[in-house]
């Protein structure tokens, strides 16, 4: 037995004649995969924007209908402010910006009752991840009389040049599949902490009888077996479980991905938060996470922020072997990260791009002949 354990003004319009220009400051943002168009929010518009109060009357329905996202000019007088990077600048202008409306909803997702809904994070361009996802882990069927359900989250297309035309690609997908959740708003880097609020209120308004939720990225494997055999006898409404990470320290080098200036956040350790790559939560906590989320401002790690909720709500998030966010080991080269016996008792495996996942997927409910057995759950 091998037991495994792992312990109304364009946001392009940002600066006075003193600073840099808005061509300069689009062209230092090098935090997001894509380079940022002229807005940084969302395409740019005429629209008007609400925003909801912590309340515990929620909306029959999404009520935001337009866009109106003014820059807060009063940080621009500050002088830790004019310390911060560009890209940084940007954010803390824009981050009261907080809802946007829909483009395509699909509240049919949860009528009835669902045992797991299955929710991931995706970009518009990224349609082949969506398409394998469809066909293996988020396929929609019952497995031991639960019912499983499966929603993608998605932005606006990155590119100016190429929205409409991807926007069309999606109308049509979303035609074929009914399961995509879009919003107003541009899918960048930082815009993934919007996703997770957004995320959350669609989830309070719509979605009223569903038990768990598995929420993950779109190149990790998944094995809806083995995340239900986990959730089996399960009860407890504060379940939220993961690759966990305790006492993790804000990155202070800028040329990582995930740098923060101490001006953003100078406490020595975050509160412990799941990997994004996948974990899975009771939906009683959507709720409150809700609540929480609003009584906090975005920041733009959206693992981190989700962590900041649950230590609103007093939730401690629980560390599960069977999470491997990382991949099985962390030497990418390592021959166990490509070994289908250890995906076949895994629950979540990050990171496998469309050929890569969709061999595994095979390879794993393929007649495989094990040596050893892995006990995870």
């Amino acid at each position: 037995m091998l037991t495994i354990f792992q312990r109304g003004t364009s946001p392009g319009f940002l600066f006075t004649e003193s600073s840099m220009d808005s061509e300069e400051l689009l062209s230092t943002m090098k935090r997001d995969t894509h380079l940022v168009p002229d807005g940084f929010w969302a395409a740019k518009t005429e629209k008007q924007v609400t925003t909801a109060s912590v309340t515990d009357a929620y909306p029959p329905e999404w009520d935001v209908n337009s866009i109106n996202c003014t820059a807060n000019w009063n940080l621009t007088t500050l002088d830790w402010f004019n310390m911060l990077e560009p890209h940084f600048q940007q954010f803390l202008l824009y981050r009261h910006c907080r809802y946007f409306p829909m483009i395509i909803n699909n509240p049919q997702k949860c009528f009835g009752n669902i045992d797991l809904l299955i929710v991931v994070k995706s970009i518009i361009t990224q349609h082949d991840r969506r398409d394998v996802i469809r066909k293996t882990w988020g396929k929609e069927k019952k497995i031991n009389g639960k019912k499983i359900k499966t929603i993608f989250l998605l932005g606006t297309a990155m590119k100016e040049e190429e929205r409409a035309n991807y926007q069309k690609l999606l109308d049509f997908e979303n035609q074929i599949y009914r399961d995509i959740l879009q919003w107003d708003f541009l899918d960048s880097f930082f815009n993934l902490t919007l996703k997770e609020v957004h995320f959350l209120k669609w989830m309070t308004i719509y979605c009223q009888n569903v038990t768990y939720i598995f929420k993950g990225d779109d190149d990790v494997f998944v094995s809806p077996n083995n995340v239900l055999d986990y959730l089996d006898g399960k009860t407890s409404p504060d379940l939220f479980v993961g690759d966990v990470l305790y006492k993790a320290k804000p990155i202070r080098k800028k040329e990582n991905k995930y740098y923060i200036p101490n001006s953003l956040y100078n406490k020595s350790f975050y509160p412990p938060y799941a990997g994004g790559g996948g974990f899975i939560m009771a939906d009683s906590l959507v709720k409150r996470l809700f609540k929480a989320s609003e009584t906090l401002d975005l920041y733009p790690i959206d693992d981190v922020f989700l962590g900041m909720c649950l230590e609103v709500i007093k939730v401690n998030p629980i560390m599960h072997g069977g999470f491997k966010t990382f991949g099985i080991v962390k030497n990418k080269s390592s021959k166990m990260n490509k070994e289908p016996c250890f995906y076949r008792s895994m629950i979540v495996v990050h990171k496998l791009l469309p050929a890569d996942l969709l061999q595994m997927w095979e390879l794993v409910h393929s007649n495989l002949t094990c040596s050893r057995k892995v006990n995870i759950l």
